[in-house]
């Protein structure tokens, strides 16, 4: 491994410095740990780290924000940032908002099976569908400050490369403009909070990605449980898919509190009187708001699946004891034919001398036959009342 890239080849370090309209990628030739020295004249930089890389150079990137911000972060802060199992959450200080979030989406391979942290143990595999194996929830946290965004990513730092391209990509119109509004129009964050949002924003939205293989694999499982003619042997798979959706539906609860916490602070950030400062920060309020609708819809469609599997669940058990009734009703129908005929059978079975047609050549043919016709009557009557019918069909 290189030192300042994560196992993927990923650098563990990427810096920009956003001016306006302008987006400015840190020189490809300065090693990765190397950190401005100095804010921009305007605008804010966005430090975005791996976790390891974090890890590793903690110190220098502490002394660095010191110089850039007045301020590093707090010690709790740091292993809050650290950790890859803290679930979603918001913490502030006079100088910064922290948040951490954890991402859906899928793992990426080579570089999600790297130990994400050192202070905790690797989470297991998700059992259940495949899908849900493949899902990954780890953090992603950030440090807002009020002319720098500290960022720190899983080792893939998937997140923060879909939204580098994502912000370079805005700049292709390479018409300066100082106008804010043509910047945020364009998809370039006006300020670090904005930023922040962007990114969770995107976060969430990978889950979207994801909801239609999950639902294909449900709905694959939810016929199979309903067809009449499957014996259904995957319960331990289904059991474990319940419970995986049903940790996701936490984890999108938490995901929900840290931002609406954060949205709370919002009210009793000091604000300067100047327009474009006000409409800035009502852009946070809807941009944040958006978030929470988006993570709501995401709530909302994993309680719709663990429903509609549990429902499933349930009308597999129905059709079972449908089957179950169906089967002792025409047991008990053939029953009740044979009931006469063994009566019959028993009488003329005693050992008695002298019997009416005990002697008679052709009592054994009417015997026979008076059975017979009684077994059919009855077998017609049941038959007429749909006693031998299935109610499946």
């Amino acid at each position: 491994m290189k030192d300042g890239h994560s196992p993927a080849g990923v650098p563990g370090l990427r810096v920009f410095s956003i001016t306006g309209s302008q987006v400015q990628a840190w020189d490809s030739d300065k090693p990765d740990t190397s950190l401005p020295q100095e804010l921009p004249a305007q605008g804010f930089l966005w430090l975005a780290f791996s976790r390891e890389h974090f890890e590793r150079h903690v110190v220098a990137i502490q002394a660095n924000l010191q110089q850039l911000t007045g301020q590093s972060l707090v010690d709790l802060h740091v292993s809050d940032l650290l950790n890859g199992q803290l679930p979603s959450r918001y913490d502030f200080t006079s100088h910064y908002d922290l948040l951490v979030f954890r991402r859906l989406a899928q793992q990426s391979g080579a570089a999600t099976r790297h130990s994400e942290t050192k202070t905790a143990h690797t989470p297991s595999k998700r059992p259940g569908p495949p899908i849900l194996q493949r899902i990954d929830t780890s953090p992603v946290g950030f440090a807002v400050f009020e002319r720098v965004l500290l960022s720190v990513h899983p080792d893939d730092c998937a997140v923060r490369e879909a939204y580098a391209s994502r912000l370079l990509n805005a700049t292709g119109d390479k018409t300066p403009s100082n106008d804010p509004r043509s910047a945020g129009a364009r998809g370039i964050p006006l300020s670090p909070a904005d930023m922040m949002l962007r990114i969770v924003s995107q976060m969430v939205d990978a889950y979207l990605d994801l909801r239609r293989e999950l639902s294909r694999q449900l709905d694959h499982w939810q016929a199979e449980l309903l067809h009449p003619a499957a014996r259904f042997r995957r319960w331990d798979a289904l059991l474990q898919a319940r419970l995986a959706l049903h940790q996701l539906e936490d984890l999108c609860d938490d995901q929900r509190t840290a931002m609406l916490n954060w949205h709370e602070t919002l009210d009793d950030w000091v604000v300067s009187t100047d327009a474009a400062a006000l409409r800035e920060h009502e852009l946070l309020k809807v941009r944040c708001r958006d978030v929470l609708e988006h993570i709501d819809r995401v709530v909302n469609h994993v309680r719709r699946l663990e429903h509609n599997t549990e429902t499933a669940v349930q009308m597999h058990f129905n059709a079972q004891g449908n089957r179950t009734n169906d089967i002792m009703r025409t047991l008990t129908a053939l029953t009740a034919i044979f009931l006469p005929l063994n009566l019959i059978a028993g009488i003329f079975g005693m050992n008695f001398e002298f019997m009416p047609w005990l002697h008679t050549a052709s009592a054994f043919w009417w015997t026979l036959g008076s059975m017979g016709a009684i077994a059919l009557v009855m077998g017609l009557v049941f038959w007429r009342k749909r006693y031998l019918a299935r109610t499946g069909n």
